[in-house]
């Protein structure tokens, strides 16, 4: 009887305590389980183009014989990325065409017009990241540009240099990417034939990319 009763209390003590260490122990789990979440979900932050250290410009054959450089000045954008991980979630980005500069005023004015960009009626061409990966020290992203009214997808190959703190406590990061399109898919379809056959304008444009961004800072 004694030997019973001490093993119903035996089986008691054990149902009582071992639900709570099970409980405690699956609680405990949840809650690193959580936290480990929540970290990586805080290492994914948003970083702004900064303008006056970046470069958003092109490149274009004149005549067969030489190329022309170009850029925009007005411009904004961000990425959405964990930089350790090395992970990219968005990349978003609008051109003021009107901002147009290739140090010649008689040939920007030309490049505003409707012959070109067509500032009065297109004022923003845009850039959305669709998907992208990685081979080895480089990346190529797949992004739809819309120019002109006309929405395609271009491909940009390019390298990331890295993060680094400013004097003033910002994260800063930089990109350099490269890439080609051909303007006569957006519409863009001004040109002149040489007397030797060539174009007075190439068709083909090198997109030439050099980006700044400065992680966004959350409010306290």
């Amino acid at each position: 009887m004694r030997k019973l009763v001490q093993r119903q209390e035996t089986t008691l003590l054990v149902a009582t305590v071992w639900p709570r260490s099970a409980l405690s122990c699956v609680s405990l789990l949840v809650m690193v389980l959580l936290w480990g979440l929540a970290e990586s979900r805080a290492e994914m932050a948003r970083w702004n183009v900064d303008p006056a250290h970046s470069t958003v410009g092109f490149q274009v054959a004149h005549m067969v014989i030489s190329k022309t450089n170009g850029k925009f000045t007005d411009y904004t954008g961000f990425i959405e990325m964990d930089p350790e991980q090395k992970v990219v979630r968005a990349i978003e980005a609008t051109i003021y065409t009107k901002s147009v500069f290739t140090d010649h005023e008689k040939r920007d004015a030309h490049l505003r017009s409707p012959d070109f960009f067509d500032v009065e009626r297109y004022p923003t061409m845009t850039y959305k990241l669709k998907r992208y990966w990685k081979t080895g020290e480089l990346y190529t992203a797949v992004g739809e540009l819309t120019l002109l009214g006309v929405t395609k997808e271009i491909t940009l190959v390019g390298t990331f240099h890295g993060v680094v703190k400013d004097p003033w406590g910002n994260y800063r990061a930089g990109f350099s990417a490269e890439g080609t399109i051909n303007r006569k898919d957006f519409g863009m379809k001004f040109h002149k034939t040489l007397d030797n056959g060539g174009l007075l304008v190439g068709d083909e444009v090198k997109i030439i990319l050099e980006i700044e961004v400065i992680k966004e800072k959350h409010a306290t």
